[in-house]
């Protein structure tokens, strides 16, 4: 079936076309009725599958219908995201697929001036994508109504419980009316997500697309053993015998971002790090040169594994392991997205087998690994021109500079901001 046999508005088939989407995906086949019969629909589906189009295609008709027919005021549909990034994304799904009909869509999300956020709120929004912490900031200011509400989503709803979400979300419900369609949208399942998720919507359509093989058919996936100091020798070597790939380098903590960057600069490669301890203006600065080619490499923590669909990255590389099975999944998951192929690489020190073992549990099978031989891994150590003067206590002080640096240029920015309050008043 191709999107043009849909019943849903013309705008959003010319929009559809525009972006050459012809047929819909696994999920979007599957959800996408039911959402537009009014059913409550909890979805499991793999990364890079089309989720967010899933519940947008069938949301901005039901609205947009409506819209048609009569006058409303006040947010209609309700869309909670873990991250900025994804809020933003989300976001741009919806004016994209959203384009030609009368639907006004809006992210709210925290680490930016509230002001012009509240003057949009005021103006009159149909779709909020949002994050819960500015979310919840707002409406107790008494700037956010969300009494009109008739749909909420929640996407990447596992990791909102990894983030220590729940709380929120259940909160959330009191300001929402009972009569409403609820969609849950995720790539991974537990059972606490599975009780959450059946405690907030009704006799649900339950979908779940390839359970049993959470990594796309699209990624060759593979492991090489590399002892913990030796990981950045390897990173190098990589980066530059593929000088055209567009990589995403995951490490499991933002102090180990800035240290693997500065280890890339010393042997003059160019990269950006994305973690949670960046204000928001550096992360979407940073996404953007990734988005356009301007740096092809990127180091990031998990902040960035959920839900950001980034065209064309060639290669994951697993510098660390995830400590959690699923990050694993949502990880490889930036690559081979849609009908692209995609290639992801871990490496796995001695004292890292333990959550391998995990991973590979989780997913149902071993990753294959590229056997090293002294030699080779030898060669590779060799690799470096500037192992003799490099040393990590170098490394961690111009991290230290960097971030003094950083401080520096917050305070100045915050003291600009004061200086210009002044002056209006």
């Amino acid at each position: 079936m191709k999107f043009v046999q849909y019943r849903i508005s013309e705008e959003i088939k010319k929009s559809l076309e525009q972006q050459d989407f012809k047929k819909p995906t696994d999920i979007q086949y599957k959800a996408i009725p039911p959402i537009l019969k009014g059913e409550d629909v909890l979805a499991i589906a793999q990364t890079g599958t089309g989720k967010t189009a899933a519940f947008a295609i069938p949301i901005i008709h039901l609205i947009n219908e409506k819209k048609k027919k009569f006058k409303h005021k006040g947010i209609k549909c309700l869309v909670m995201a873990p991250t900025h990034e994804l809020a933003i994304q989300i976001n741009q799904v919806f004016q994209t697929l959203g384009k030609y009909t009368r639907i006004k869509t809006f992210a709210l999300f925290g680490g930016t001036d509230q002001a012009p956020q509240i003057d949009k709120l005021s103006s009159g929004i149909d779709v909020l994508v949002t994050t819960p912490g500015r979310m919840f900031d707002l409406r107790s200011q008494g700037h956010l109504d969300l009494s009109t509400v008739e749909i909420l989503v929640l996407d990447e709803a596992d990791h909102m419980l990894d983030l220590g979400f729940i709380d929120d979300i259940r909160d959330v419900i009191r300001y929402l009316p009972a009569n409403r369609q609820t969609l849950f949208f995720s790539a991974t399942i537990n059972e606490t997500i599975k009780k959450l998720a059946y405690s907030l919507v009704r006799n649900a359509i339950r979908i779940q697309i390839s359970p049993k093989d959470p990594v796309s058919k699209n990624i060759v996936h593979s492991l090489v053993y590399v002892e913990m100091d030796d990981k950045r020798f390897f990173l190098e070597r990589i980066i530059k015998e593929n000088p055209d790939k567009k990589m995403i380098v995951f490490v499991r903590t933002k102090v180990r971002a800035e240290r693997v960057m500065a280890a890339m600069k010393r042997v003059e490669i160019d990269s950006e790090t994305i973690h949670s301890g960046k204000e928001h203006s550096d992360r979407k600065d940073v996404m953007h040169h990734f988005r356009t080619d301007e740096n092809k490499i990127l180091i990031a923590t998990d902040v960035s594994a959920r839900g950001i669909d980034i065209p064309n990255v060639d290669l994951v590389i697993n510098y660390d392991l995830p400590d959690v099975p699923e990050n694993y999944v949502h990880r490889v998951g930036r690559t081979g997205r849609g009908m692209n192929k995609g290639q992801a690489l871990a490496f796995c020190a001695t004292e890292e087998k333990g959550y391998l073992v995990e991973i590979e549990e989780y997913l149902g099978g071993s990753i294959e690994v590229l056997n090293l031989g002294k030699e080779e891994y030898k060669e590779t150590l060799d690799f470096t021109k500037n192992e003799s003067n490099t040393t990590w206590k170098d490394i961690q002080k111009e991290i230290e500079m960097a971030e003094q640096a950083n401080i520096k240029h917050r305070k100045k920015k915050v003291k600009d901001k004061a200086k210009k309050k002044k002056k209006k008043k």
